[in-house]
C-alpha cells in the first residue's frame, strides 16, 4: 500500500480526497521539523508540500521509495529539482488553481500604487488628511507591459484590458496567433520598458529569469515607471529596483515576493515610501487554497494509482486524454530501447528516434524518454522515466527526436538507430491499437511480439536451419512459442526472433552458434 506524507497545512478538501482513496494510506504531519521530515519520509512513496517545507537533497537521499513531490501552488523553490531528476523522483505543482486569484492580486497592487492607496489610508489613520500629496496615476489609456503570457500573465491582460489600459506583452514564446487571440502587440523587452508606464512580472524563476529586471533595463525605462511583482523573488534585481527608485527612474513599485522570505527586518525595500508590499499572498485567498488542495491530492492519487503524470516541473506530463494514445507507445518505446541496449557491444554515441505516421502527431517526448530507459536499464540500475534524460546526457549519449507524416508500411512506426561502437536501426509498431510489434530489424523486415525471453538468430539463408534450430532446443527442453522469419534474398541471409518459454543455457547457445549456417546468436530478455 503506497504511502502519502502531507508536511504542510493542506485545506481539509485536498486531505479527504487521500483519506479515501482506495489502497492509499495517508500520513498527515503539517509543521514537521526537517529533522521529523527525515525520519517519516524514509519508507513514503509521496510527499504533499507547500511552501514551508524544504525538500533537499538530503531529503531524497533519505527517501529510497519516494516515486512524488506534489506542490499545493505553483512556485518549486524549496525544491532541489536536479536532485529529484538524479533519484527519479516526479516533482508536479499545481499551476492552475491560483492563477485567478494571483493576476487579481497583481491588479490590486497596479490600482493600490497607481493611487497611493496603502500610504493614504496609514496616513488618514495617523489623523492626517493629505489629499494633495496622494495625487495618483489614472490607468485609462495608460500601457501596461506585461512580461510573461502564461496562465497568469493572460489573466492579468483580460483584465487589464477591462480597466482600459494598453497592453503590449514580452514572451519569447508568445506566437503571432496567441497574441492576435489575446489582442496584444509582442515587443522585445527593451521595448516594453521604452513604452510602458507599468510593468507586471508573471514568469516562473529560471536561470535565465532571475534578474531579468536590472539596471539596464531600469535604464531604458520610461521615466516615472511603476513594476509590480507578483511572481517570484529575484525575477527583479532588488538592489537595482532600488537605486531606480532612489533616482526617480522607477516611480514606484508593488512587491508580494521577495529573494528572501520572510523579509529581514529594515529591508530596504519593505520600508521605502514609494514601495507597497504584501507577504506572499498572491495564492492567499480560501477558493485558491481549495482548488490547489484539490488539484495537488488528485494528482498524487491518480500518480499512485494509475501513473498518470500531470504537470510535472521534471518529466513530460501526459493528460489522462493523451495517455489513452501515448500509452501503447510507451511501452513499444522501452521494448525498442531495451532492445538496443542488449545489442549494443560497448559505448553508445547517439540514439536517434524517429516517429512516422500518426504517431507523430502525438506528444512524443515521453516515448523517447522511454526508450531511453530501456536502452540505459540494460547497463544502469533504478534507471525510470524521470532520470533516463538525466543518466544519458551524464553519459554524453546525443539524442536526435524526429518527425515525419509520411508514409510507411504502417500506419504508425517508431524507429530507433543507435550509433556507437555497433550501429543498430530496430523499428517498431503498434498494432491493432495497443500492441506493440517489432517490424524491422536493421534491413530485416518482420512482424513480431516483443515479449519474454527471445532470441535474435542471423544466418545464411540456407535449406534446413529452421529445423536444426527446433530441434536443437526441443532436445534441451526449450519451448518455441513464437517464431518469425526475415529473409535479405540480395544477401542470401536471414534473420528470426523466437521467443521461448525458458532461457535456454549456455551449452544451448553454443550449439546454436556451432552450427555452420549461423552468422550471429543473441538472447534477449524482452
Amino acid at each position: 500500500m503506497p504511502k502519502v506524507l502531507i508536511s504542510d497545512s493542506l485545506s481539509e478538501q485536498g486531505v479527504k480526497i487521500l483519506e479515501q482513496a482506495p489502497g492509499i494510506e495517508l500520513i498527515n504531519r503539517p509543521g514537521c521539523s526537517p529533522a521529523e521530515l527525515l525520519t517519516l519520509i524514509a519508507d513514503v512513496d509521496a510527499l504533499v508540500i507547500r511552501s514551508n517545507t524544504k525538500v533537499t537533497k538530503e531529503v531524497f537521499a533519505a527517501a529510497p521509495k519516494l516515486r512524488i513531490v506534489g506542490r499545493a501552488g505553483i512556485g518549486v523553490d524549496n525544491v532541489d529539482v536536479a536532485a529529484a531528476t538524479q533519484h527519479g523522483v516526479v516533482v508536479a505543482n499545481t499551476p492552475e488553481g491560483n492563477n485567478i486569484t494571483t493576476a487579481e492580486h497583481a491588479i490590486a497592487l497596479i490600482v493600490s500604487l497607481a493611487r497611493h492607496i496603502p500610504q493614504a489610508t496609514a496616513s488618514m489613520k495617523a489623523g492626517a488628511w493629505e489629499k494633495k500629496k496622494f495625487e495618483g496615476m489614472e490607468l485609462y489609456n495608460r500601457t501596461l507591459g506585461v512580461l510573461g503570457a502564461g496562465n497568469i500573465g493572460r489573466y492579468v491582460v483580460s483584465r487589464a484590458k477591462g480597466l482600459g489600459m494598453k497592453v503590449i506583452v514580452h514572451d519569447p514564446y508568445l506566437t503571432a496567433e496567441a497574441a492576435a487571440k489575446l489582442e496584444v502587440e509582442r515587443v522585445t523587452l527593451d521595448e516594453m520598458m521604452e513604452r510602458s508606464d507599468v510593468v507586471t512580472v508573471h514568469v516562473p524563476k529560471t536561470k535565465e529569469t532571475t534578474g531579468i529586471l536590472g539596471r539596464s533595463q531600469f535604464a531604458k525605462a520610461r521615466p516615472g515607471l511603476l513594476v509590480i511583482n507578483a511572481a517570484r523573488g529575484g525575477i527583479v534585481d532588488e538592489a537595482a529596483l532600488l537605486e531606480a527608485l532612489e533616482s526617480g527612474q522607477v516611480a514606484g513599485a508593488g512587491l508580494d515576493v521577495f529573494v528572501e522570505e520572510p523579509t529581514p527586518k529594515g529591508h530596504p525595500l519593505v520600508s521605502h515610501p514609494n514601495v507597497i508590499c504584501t507577504p506572499h499572498l498572491g495564492a492567499s485567498t480560501e477558493q485558491a487554497q481549495i482548488n490547489v488542495a484539490i488539484a495537488v491530492a488528485e494528482q498524487i492519487r491518480d500518480f499512485l494509482l494509475r501513473g498518470e503524470v500531470r504537470n510535472s516541473i521534471n518529466v513530460p506530463s501526459v493528460s489522462p486524454e493523451q495517455m489513452s494514445a501515448v500509452a501503447p507507445y510507451l511501452e513499444l518505446g522501452e521494448k525498442l530501447g531495451s532492445f538496443q541496449g542488449q545489442l549494443a557491444k560497448g559505448r553508445v554515441d547517439v540514439v536517434e528516434v524517429e516517429y512516422s505516421g500518426e504517431v507523430a502527431e502525438l506528444k512524443v517526448a515521453p516515448i523517447t524518454i522511454a526508450v531511453f530507459k530501456g536502452i540505459l536499464s540494460t547497463v544502469r540500475e533504478n534507471v525510470n522515466l524521470v532520470n533516463a534524460s538525466h543518466v544519458a546526457q551524464g553519459l554524453g549519449i546525443k539524442v536526435i527526436e524526429s518527425k515525419t507524416t509520411r508514409t510507411t508500411d504502417f500506419a504508425s512506426a517508431v524507429t530507433v538507430k543507435v550509433k556507437g561502437v555497433v550501429d543498430r536501426l530496430i523499428a517498431g509498431a503498434v498494432f491493432h491499437g495497443r500492441q506493440p510489434r517489432i517490424v524491422r530489424v536493421d534491413d530485416f523486415m518482420l512482424e513480431a511480439i516483443p515479449e519474454g525471453c527471445t532470441l535474435l538468430i542471423h544466418n545464411h539463408d540456407q535449406s534446413g536451419v529452421v529445423g536444426r534450430i527446433g530441434t536443437l532446443l526441443g532436445n534441451a527442453g526449450v519451448n518455441i512459442s513464437r517464431m518469425q522469419l526475415a529473409l535479405n534474398e540480395s544477401r542470401g541471409e536471414a534473420c528470426m526472433l523466437v521467443n521461448v518459454d525458458q532461457h535456454p543455457s549456455d551449452q544451448v547457445l553454443a550449439a546454436l552458434r556451432d552450427d555452420a549456417s549461423m552468422i550471429a546468436v543473441q538472447l534477449l530478455e524482452l
